[in-house]
């Protein structure tokens, strides 16, 4: 009944915010004696109109990028249509070969469109593909199911679609499932085998200076969060029927644990709207435009992930299966390894990823490497001025010395 009372409040208030968005259009200009009367109601009704979440993409954004000395073109390509996600692949208009990259984006309530920073700073030395999700939602129930064995199988197809050659750079939660698929095809002596992998604030091993986010999927039992967080979609959308873990569920959750700071950030977007501050206003709203996209998430894919990577931590204990059989990250020999962790990360905390190393017993200390940036929290580490100008670098290293 969730998700049905969650439309049913969104179609309620549509009207609503169509009425702001309509006497936004005739606002008159910001000029006069009452130009400060007219920024506020404008402010007012752009405020209503933005009081909501959306379920659609959107977009990267990414139009050229900056290489040497020139602008070069970017497009978007689907390289690999597959139901539950799609091989994103960012053509840019250069002859010159570049090092091929999979940016491994999270399953976690928001789109790959988070990573679009990491994305374009990418650009500039690689030739990048990301994993590019789709809303459960607007999934058909006939198009089965999709856990954490399929999501470690869909990262494989990629890598095989992308060519021998290619690096994987993995972030946040599908650490686990990027260290399991070169794991598999290490094992299994794949072509397509990644050269190098980074694996960035990603939750190999929780055990290691548990989080608020651990803690939360620690106290309750399983049952637990089957009963009370999965929900299943309206039938008005082409995945109505199917069970999932609602994106605006997430969502809230995320904004609970900073609430003063959502709170404080709206203030000050009403506040520059008023003042006629357009440049300071678009950078918040840019912000909450990418962070009020939503998707859902499967049933099997979010159950199986509380279970198995944060409640039993499978890969750091030697028990992660994929589809029956055990994964052996000793198999990776040939694949160098990066860790990255932020020092102020409070959602993924140290040690949780530089645990990889100890599991990947086979590789030699030379095609092993931490590090560790002590001054950024958890979206630091892959996107903003410490992202650019200090990890990247780090990154771009790993991934040169392997070609």
């Amino acid at each position: 009944m969730l998700y049905a009372t969650y439309q049913g409040f969104d179609d309620f208030i549509t009207p609503l915010r169509n009425s702001a968005l309509f006497g936004l259009s005739f606002n008159p200009n910001s000029a006069g004696p009452f130009a400060g009367i007219f920024r506020r109601n404008a402010a007012l009704m752009e405020m209503i109109s933005r009081f909501q979440l959306s379920h659609t993409r959107p977009s990267f954004g990414i139009e050229k990028v900056r290489i040497g000395n020139r602008d070069v073109r970017v497009t978007e390509e689907v390289a690999l249509d597959l139901p539950f996600g799609q091989l994103l692949h960012f053509k840019r208009d250069i002859d010159t070969p570049q090092p091929k990259v999979l940016v491994t984006a999270p399953l976690s309530g928001h789109f790959a469109t988070l990573l679009a920073g990491t994305v374009r700073t990418l650009l500039q030395d690689h030739e990048v593909y990301i994993t590019d999700w789709k809303n459960a939602r607007d999934v058909p129930r006939d198009a089965g199911r999709f856990g954490v064995d399929e999501y470690v199988e869909y990262l494989m197809r990629f890598m095989e679609e992308i060519g021998p050659g290619g690096h994987m750079v993995a972030v946040c939660q599908p650490c686990v499932q990027a260290l399991a698929a070169v794991a598999v095809m290490s094992e299994e002596k794949n072509p397509a085998t990644p050269l190098s992998m980074t694996l960035m604030a990603g939750p190999i091993d929780v055990f290691q200076s548990p989080t608020e986010v651990n803690e939360l999927a620690f106290q309750k039992p399983l049952d637990w969060f089957k009963n009370n967080v999965i929900h299943t979609v309206p039938h008005r959308f082409p995945g109505g029927g199917r069970k999932v873990y609602p994106g605006f569920v997430q969502l809230t959750a995320f904004m609970a644990m900073n609430m003063d700071r959502h709170q404080s950030q709206h203030q000050k977007l009403y506040k520059h709207l008023a003042a006629g501050e357009v440049e300071e206003a678009t950078r918040i709203k840019d912000f909450y435009d990418e962070y009020f996209a939503v998707l859902d998430l499967t049933e099997e894919f979010y159950i199986e992930t509380i279970d198995r990577v944060f409640q039993k931590a499978d890969l750091a204990t030697g028990e992660f299966t994929y589809k029956g059989r055990k994964v052996n990250p000793g198999a990776i020999r040939n694949t160098s390894l990066l860790t990255v962790e932020g020092g102020r990360d409070d959602i993924c905390g140290l040690g949780q990823t530089s645990a990889a190393h100890d599991l990947c017993s086979s590789l030699r200390p030379h095609l092993k490497r931490h590090h560790l940036q002590a001054n950024v929290g958890h979206y630091g580490v892959f996107n903003g001025s410490k992202w650019n100008n200090e990890i990247y670098p780090v990154v771009r290293n790993t991934i040169l010395a392997m070609e």
